[in-house]
């Protein structure tokens, strides 16, 4: 498999947009015997160049992830296809989503080749939504060159996001210092590129100098990327083709250093594993009260036995 590069998907056919929200709309509501069940595709030929933007909730990450998908779309010297998958948190009482994300985007001009879709969360606490994976291989299917994943927004939790995408954008706010301090022992480190948004307020260079001060405390080997700090605003179009310009920088870096491989294995491993813990819990949820008043060691094994008749 290889990432595809600008200008293959020239002279491709159009876009089936109901066949796409049909299968992610399946997808979405598949439950894990189906996805175990479901028989394998073949894997496809390219996979899209995936763009993580994860942060706070209010750090305007629907704005700037709209921008960004208008911005790689219209200014590439060569035709893209570019989808955008934005995770809404669902109601733990009903389920369901506001999806208020997929409103916020609604004023980007139409295009044939930009698609976007927001999903509820439903039982996934990591900030990513259940059965993601198998929705973002149904993107690369229907032949997008780039996606944008925006996740939920609860702050450290969002982990998961780093083995979905191929660079990790985290978004503050400026005078978000103590935001950046509880964030340093995780999602800080795994970022691949910091923004502050929203430039124009107050605060804006302070907060850059918090997160560089950070970032300097954080042992890195000589060949490791150094994520770098980027000023962004939705009144400022310049802000955003910078930040587009260092997520090329850190796309080629990636391929030079021959890290593909090593994604692809992540996300196998976080697939298999959210679909072994989504079973676990419906498992333990299950078991009868004389289940749970035996030793712990026949509990363990009564749940291994249900594990086990998948």
């Amino acid at each position: 498999m290889k990432t595809r590069t600008n200008g293959e998907g020239s002279g491709r056919a159009p876009l089936d947009r109901f066949l796409l929200g049909k299968t992610l709309t399946a997808l979405a509501n598949a439950s894990v015997k189906d996805m175990v069940q479901r028989p394998c595709a073949a894997p496809p030929k390219t996979r899209a160049f995936r763009i993580g933007l994860t942060g706070a909730p209010g750090a305007g990450k629907s704005t700037l992830c709209g921008q960004l998908a208008l911005h790689r779309l219209t200014q590439s010297k060569t035709p893209l296809r570019v989808g955008v998958l934005a995770v809404d948190p669902s109601s733990p009482k009903s389920g369901g989503a506001i999806l208020g994300d997929r409103i916020r985007m609604d004023d980007l001009p139409g295009s044939a080749d930009l698609y976007i879709r927001s999903i509820g969360s439903r039982a996934a606490t990591d900030g990513l939504s259940d059965n993601l994976p198998e929705m973002l291989d149904a993107m690369d299917a229907h032949g997008f060159d780039e996606l944008l994943l925006e996740t939920v927004g609860v702050g450290q939790a969002e982990y998961a996001a780093r083995a979905q995408v191929d660079t990790l954008v985290l978004v503050l706010l400026p005078d978000s210092g103590d935001t950046v301090q509880a964030m340093k022992a995780g999602i800080m480190e795994l970022a691949d590129i910091y923004v502050v948004n929203k430039a124009d307020l107050p605060g804006a260079q302070r907060m850059v100098a918090d997160i560089r001060r950070i970032a300097a405390m954080t042992r890195m080997d000589e060949n490791e990327w150094r994520p770098p700090v980027v000023l962004t605003s939705s009144q400022q179009p310049g802000s955003i083709a910078a930040l587009s310009q260092e997520i090329d920088r850190h796309h080629a870096w990636m391929i030079q250093k021959g890290l593909q491989e090593q994604v692809l294995d992540g996300r196998a491993r976080y697939r298999l594993r959210r679909l072994v813990e989504r079973r676990l819990v419906q498992t333990v949820s299950g078991l009868d009260q004389s289940t749970l008043s035996k030793p712990m060691p026949q509990q363990i094994d009564a749940v291994l036995g249900e594990l086990a008749r998948w």
